[in-house]
């Protein structure tokens, strides 16, 4: 017998689970009425990954790179850097004021000395609004007022000598064995200069750098070739 339309509007529509065979497949089953049906749904599962051959995993273990899974890099050779003619060293920074009608212009003025470390010396005094400037005029004037000594076998002075040059006085005698002995910016220009077995003191209360830097060039003046 067939059922009235009306009948089959009343009855519920039930949905169970019947197997659920993998995550990628599912098969259920709908009651409709008296008519039973069968759906079966398909999931995407996301595939597994690749494993790694084991020659791979043999040269990675052992720190090794296979040919076949890593391309060979050249790497380029860094520039050898030619190494400069002097020796440089910064005896004093300082900033300096200007006045002038719109108001005050800051600058920086370098002192630096050069030296080969092998009776050539200089010093120089450099000013600029940048600082990498400045260096660069003072190692210019250095380079202006080089002078060549004429020292003894052992890099050391022949005699003894004392010097004034404003406010600075300097002593400077040969000392057998002892190394150089100085202070203050003497020992900067005698050790780019390479003079070694001397001692250097200064006779003034004076700590203006720049003025002990010119009284040991003043000193050394006198050894020149």
């Amino acid at each position: 017998m067939s059922q009235n339309p009306e009948e089959i509007k009343e009855k519920e529509i039930e949905e169970k689970i019947v197997v659920e065979t993998t995550p990628a497949n599912k098969v259920s089953e709908v009651v409709i009425g008296d008519e039973v049906l069968k759906v079966n749904t398909v999931i995407d599962a996301p595939s597994p990954s690749p494993s790694p051959s084991p020659s791979f995993v043999k040269d990675f273990k052992f720190g090794k790179k296979s040919d076949k899974n890593f391309k060979s890099r050249s790497r380029s050779a860094r520039p050898v850097r030619e190494k400069p003619e002097f020796d440089s060293k910064t005896v004093d920074v300082r900033r300096v004021t200007r006045v002038v009608a719109g108001g005050r212009r800051f600058s920086l003025s370098v002192a630096a000395a050069l030296g080969d470390k092998n009776g050539r010396v200089g010093f120089g005094l450099g000013k600029a609004l940048d600082t990498q400037a400045a260096i660069e005029k003072s190692h210019r004037a250095a380079k202006k007022n080089m002078l060549t000594l004429k020292l003894t076998k052992n890099k050391s002075i022949p005699y003894d000598v004392t010097v004034k040059y404003k406010s600075a006085r300097l002593w400077m005698t040969p000392n057998k064995g002892k190394g150089l002995i100085a202070g203050s910016s003497a020992r900067t220009i005698l050790a780019l200069a390479g003079v070694n077995n001397v001692t250097a003191k200064f006779r003034s209360g004076t700590k203006n750098k720049i003025n002990n830097a010119k009284a040991a060039m003043k000193a050394l003046s006198l050894f020149t070739k």
